[in-house]
C-alpha cells in the first residue's frame, strides 16, 4: 500500500483516480480548496479508512508540507482550469498554476515524493504541425490575449518540473492532458461536452462558439486514469520524461454538437456564437489539437480504448441523473 497526496483532488480527473486507486488497495490524501472542484464529488470516499480530505489552498505551504510528510507519490492536479475562468481571471491563474507548482515541487524534495505534473494541450499553442509531439516547437500569442496566460503558466510549471528533476534529481514526470472527458465533468468553466450535454437535455440551443470547424480529440476519463496509474506504477523510469495522454480520434465541434443531439435524442438546435461575443475581444483559438501518444506508448504501453460514443452515452446517463436530484442541480 502506498500514500498517494492529490492536489486537486476533488475535480474531474481527482475524483476518479481517487476512487480507482482506493479501490486497488492504496491510501489517498486530497488537498483542494474547492474553487473548482466539488464536495459530492468525493462524498461516497469520506468515512473511507484509507482516505483523507484537507480542506485548502496548495499555497498554504505548512498544510501542504505536513500532507507532503506522509505521502510516497504526489499527483499534482491543482490548477485554475478552463478557458472561461483563465480569460475572466488571468493573474489568478498564473499564481496559482506557478506558485502552487514551486510549492508542490519544494515539498516533494524535501521528502523525496515521486511527483507527476498535470500539464496541458494548451502549451502547443498556434503550432501547425499535426500530431503534436512531445518535442515539438511551442508557438504562443502574444501576452497582450489573457488567452495564452494558462498556456504560459503551465509551461513555466514544466520548466519548475524538469528543472528540479536535473538540479536535485527528483523524479518528477510531466502529463500533458488532450480534453479530458466524462461523467461528473462540469461545463461551468466552459468544457463543451458536458455544457452541450445540458443544453441539450434541457431542450436548449446548443452553443458553438466561432465556425464548429475547429478539432478536438477528446479521452474518456477512465482511459486518463489508466495512463496516471501505469506511470506512477513505472516508478523512476518515466522520471524526467512529458508524456501526451490523450485520444487521437479527432472530431469538429460541428460534428460534436450533432452527435450530442442524436444520442441524448434532443429535438435542440444549433447556435454559433462569434468568439468575440463569448469571450471577448480578440480571443485566439487553436484550430486542431491532436496527440502523437507513441511515446506513452513505447513506455507503459498506454493507449486510449473507449470511443466518443462511450464517452458521451456515460455523460448523458451521468447528466440524466443528476438533473432527476434537485439538491445536486442547485449545489450543495
Amino acid at each position: 500500500m502506498r500514500q498517494i497526496l492529490i492536489t486537486g483532488g476533488a475535480g474531474f480527473i481527482g475524483s476518479h483516480l481517487t476512487r480507482t486507486l482506493l479501490e486497488r488497495g492504496d491510501a489517498v490524501s486530497i488537498l483542494d480548496n474547492l474553487s473548482t472542484g466539488r464536495l459530492e464529488n468525493v462524498d461516497d470516499f469520506i468515512g473511507h479508512e484509507r482516505f483523507s480530505f484537507a480542506f485548502d489552498d496548495i499555497r498554504n505551504e505548512q498544510v501542504l508540507d505536513r500532507l507532503a510528510s506522509q505521502a510516497h507519490v504526489i499527483v499534482h492536479l491543482a490548477a485554475a482550469v478552463g478557458v472561461e475562468l483563465v480569460v475572466e481571471r488571468p493573474a489568478e491563474t498564473i499564481e496559482t498554476n506557478v506558485l502552487g507548482t514551486h510549492l508542490v515541487l519544494e515539498a516533494a524534495r524535501r521528502y523525496r515524493c515521486r511527483t507527476l505534473v498535470a500539464s496541458t494541450s494548451e502549451v502547443y499553442g498556434k503550432g501547425v504541425r499535426i500530431p503534436f509531439d512531445e518535442e515539438d516547437d511551442l508557438l504562443l500569442g502574444p501576452s497582450s490575449r489573457s488567452r495564452w496566460c494558462y498556456a504560459a503558466s503551465k509551461l513555466l510549471d514544466e520548466f519548475l518540473a524538469l528543472a528540479t528533476y536535473r538540479e536535485y534529481e527528483l523524479p518528477v514526470t510531466i502529463i500533458r492532458f488532450f480534453n479530458t472527458v466524462g461523467p461528473g465533468q462540469t461545463g461551468r468553466y466552459g468544457m463543451v461536452i458536458p455544457r452541450f450535454v445540458g443544453q441539450a437535455l434541457r431542450g436548449e440551443p446548443l452553443t458553438v462558439y466561432g465556425s464548429g470547424m475547429q478539432s478536438r480529440c477528446f479521452c474518456h476519463v477512465a482511459d486518463t486514469v489508466e495512463a496516471v496509474l501505469a506511470i506512477i506504477d513505472a516508478s523512476d523510469s518515466t522520471a524526467g520524461q512529458i508524456y501526451n495522454v490523450g485520444s487521437t480520434n479527432e472530431i469538429s465541434i460541428n460534428a460534436l454538437a450533432q452527435a450530442v443531439i442524436e444520442r441524448s435524442d434532443s429535438a435542440s438546435t444549433i447556435k454559433r456564437i462569434p468568439y468575440n461575443e463569448a469571450y471577448g475581444p480578440g480571443f485566439e483559438d487553436m484550430e486542431r489539437r491532436v496527440p502523437k501518444v507513441d511515446k506513452i506508448r513505447g513506455a507503459v504501453g498506454w493507449t486510449a480504448n473507449r470511443t466518443l460514443e462511450e464517452i458521451l452515452d456515460d455523460v448523458i446517463d451521468y447528466e440524466r441523473k443528476r438533473l432527476r436530484r434537485p439538491e445536486q442541480r442547485h449545489g450543495r
